[in-house]
């Protein structure tokens, strides 16, 4: 995959470009997500979040959320980088939590993109409408009305 520009990213590293905050500056929290192939899951997140990604070459994508960045790694890259002391496999051990005005389309696309729908929009115990689905890698998204 080549590099892409998108406003508000950076050139780092010979032309490769990182997310910036509003601000000019990277973000302060980066969540990365280790995933099977990283073409798909740079589509599928592309499609659901309807937003190209801030950094898109071999061995990572970034998207911007608006004050953190999301990562996608492939997992043979997270363990070639840390080593045989991490065991990257199935199961859900954290959720993205995103919080959205447009949480209906979010979830709509979502779901169009391939996800599969775990929960529809729902008032929850805590006082949030919140709708869940599983992206093509088993991460859980969780879609708040903002």
């Amino acid at each position: 995959m080549p590099p892409t520009h998108v406003p508000g990213s950076v050139p780092v590293d010979g032309g490769t470009e990182r997310a910036v905050g509003h601000d000019g500056g990277m973000h302060a929290a980066e969540f990365i997500l280790y995933v099977a192939d990283q073409a798909r899951a740079r589509d599928w997140w592309a499609a659901t979040l309807d937003n190209a990604p801030s950094l898109d070459v071999p061995g990572m994508t970034e998207f911007d959320l608006d004050g953190a960045t999301l990562g996608l790694m492939p997992a043979a890259g997270i363990t070639a980088l840390i080593g045989d002391g991490l065991r990257v496999g199935d199961g859900q051990r954290c959720e993205v939590y995103l919080r959205r005005s447009d949480a209906d389309r979010l979830l709509a696309r979502a779901v169009e993109a391939g996800g599969t729908l775990l929960a529809p929009m729902a008032e929850r115990s805590w006082g949030e409408e919140v709708g869940y689905v599983l992206d093509p890698d088993g991460h859980v998204l969780g879609i708040a009305r903002a």
